[in-house]
């Protein structure tokens, strides 16, 4: 399924979306409590929730004035994958609870912005079927657990599918301590994450919550890195070490992640990170970021501070759950349009233009 990018059959009927909080705010009216928190809550106490949003507040903008600029270049190319502007959507678990057609929104809607987005494994949807529903590339995101065949069998399906990079994520042996969610005594669903796992849904489930983890190593994702041919990302990283590992996996691109605050608490905010993984990777190998990122302002500060590219999460699911497809490209656009003009205000034309100079601590931040 393709969608056409006149931008009259993008919008939400009846209504035009002004501000991404606007966007926010329809998506909690929409949703039912226990979806809501699903959506909107993290793990433990949720302090890696809270510290993802303020590591982004710890920095201030040093514009330059009368710089002369007037057009902007932000197209940009990730893992060969051309960019409209350095942005990815980042995978989303459960999908079809914020909509019932989830990530297939999800895909026509990055397709009509010019982006990619990056499809989960855990989707109520097989990844052919959203592979199908919009005809821009994808990247697919997969578990680092289970045996390695059963890892190389989903990721073969993948590539046979036309997905243009893998996305493997470390940082999940199992899921979080999600009180939010345990205290409404509420579960998944398993139909809304195990569209790809057929009559293995109910081990792959057992899997996710067992608390058993997971046996895999550096060694293990290495095996596997080498039996591919396509790009392949590693998310979770948060350390230079981790981050030194990965490179000698042989991964072709890193994303610092702690899961949106979702699975250990109590880790530090991804914005904090980046700067440690961008000096040890030494630009070896693309790092992106993921975890608070709301705003476009969020999206220039990650730039500047090292990111080649940022992944959205919760903002894409919040919008998909207030108006699908169209919910999503509203996102999109607003989130690029704030900062193209961000970028403008700030006195600099081009992603080549972005970097610590950009930016500095605001009192009491980092240093």
């Amino acid at each position: 399924m393709t969608h056409s990018t006149d931008e009259q059959t993008v919008e939400p009927t009846g209504e035009r979306f002004a501000t991404l909080e606007e966007i926010y705010a329809r998506a909690r009216e929409r949703l039912d409590a226990d979806t809501w928190a699903v959506l909107d809550g993290g793990a433990g106490v949720e302090q890696s929730l809270r510290d993802n949003l303020a590591a982004l507040s710890r920095w201030s903008f040093r514009p330059k004035y009368l710089s002369g600029v007037t057009e902007l270049v932000t197209g940009t190319t990730f893992l060969g994958i051309d960019l409209a502007f350095p942005v990815l959507t980042a995978p989303i678990g459960g999908d079809g609870m914020f909509h019932e057609r989830g990530q297939c929104e999800i895909a026509a809607a990055t397709a009509m912005a010019g982006i990619a987005p990056v499809v989960s494994e855990a989707s109520r949807f097989s990844l052919e079927t959203v592979a199908a529903a919009g005809d821009g590339p994808k990247i697919m995101q997969l578990h680092a657990w289970g045996e390695p065949e059963e890892f190389l069998a989903l990721a073969h399906r993948a590539c046979q599918a036309g997905y243009a990079a893998l996305c493997v994520t470390i940082d999940c042996p199992t899921l979080g301590w999600r009180e939010r969610t345990m205290t409404r005594r509420f579960v998944t669903p398993q139909e809304q994450w195990s569209g790809n796992y057929g009559a293995d849904a109910t081990s792959a489930a057992n899997r996710l919550v067992s608390g058993s983890g997971s046996d895999w190593t550096w060694e293990t994702l290495s095996q596997v890195r080498q039996r591919l041919d396509v790009p392949m990302l590693v998310k979770g990283v948060l350390t230079g070490e981790d981050a030194e590992l990965a490179v000698a996996a042989g991964v072709d691109g890193i994303v610092v992640s702690n899961h949106g605050g979702r699975q250990l608490d109590c880790l530090p905010g991804t914005v904090d990170q980046l700067p440690e993984v961008v000096e040890t990777v030494r630009g070896r190998v693309p790092v992106a970021v993921d975890g608070g990122i709301r705003r476009g302002a969020d999206v220039l500060k990650a730039l500047a501070l090292g990111a080649d590219v940022v992944l959205v999460g919760r903002l894409t699911a919040m919008a998909l759950a207030a108006g699908g497809a169209a919910g999503v490209y509203a996102a999109l656009s607003l989130l690029r349009a704030e900062f193209e003009r961000s970028m403008l205000l700030a006195g600099r034309r081009a992603l080549k233009d972005l970097d610590r100079s950009v930016v500095q601590p605001r009192a009491g931040g980092p240093r």
